[in-house]
């Protein structure tokens, strides 16, 4: 038995006939086509997956396709900006080396770019950064190249670099 679902994903409404227990992960990169969304461990532990489902982010490994219907899912490749230009965060990920394998990469940028919105925080500690990225793993990295990133975009959105 399918269900038909409609999920507005970077902007654009995706429907499809899924199973009801289809991860919003595998719509995501099966349905949409969106291959940007890794899937790790599938237990909601590194954040490899990590979408925002309307602007807040989640594990799409832990939630059910159904779940979203009629919702909006932000995914690393909406990120970007309409002409493609590099959202500050990513630009700031590229200059500080804290990509690494890129495994981790989109997950990392989707859990840390509401500290980057209008309404965040215009400073953040390197501790409070560090708190904010806690539910992701990365196995190359120690983690201040990250946390470097997040600092220099930061600043760029205060407009100080």
């Amino acid at each position: 038995m399918t269900r038909r679902i409609a999920i507005k994903v970077n902007g654009s409404w995706y429907e499809g006939d899924v199973e009801p227990r289809l991860l919003l992960s595998d719509f995501i990169r099966d349905v949409a086509g969106l291959t940007g969304t890794h899937v790790g461990c599938e237990h909601g532990v590194c954040g490899a997956c990590t979408v925002q489902l309307d602007g807040a982010p989640v594990r799409s490994c832990l939630l059910l396709s159904v779940q979203a219907d009629g919702r909006e899912v932000t995914t690393v490749e909406g990120l970007q900006n309409a002409g493609g230009a590099l959202h500050v965060l990513q630009q700031a990920f590229r200059e500080t080396h804290a990509l690494q394998c890129g495994f981790c990469s989109p997950g990392f940028l989707m859990s840390l770019e509401p500290l980057l919105r209008a309404d965040g925080p215009a400073e953040l500690t390197d501790a409070a950064i560090r708190e904010a990225l806690s539910g992701n793993l990365c196995r190359c990295t120690g983690y201040q190249n990250i946390v470097a990133a997040v600092q220099l975009a930061l600043a760029r959105r205060r407009g100080a670099a």
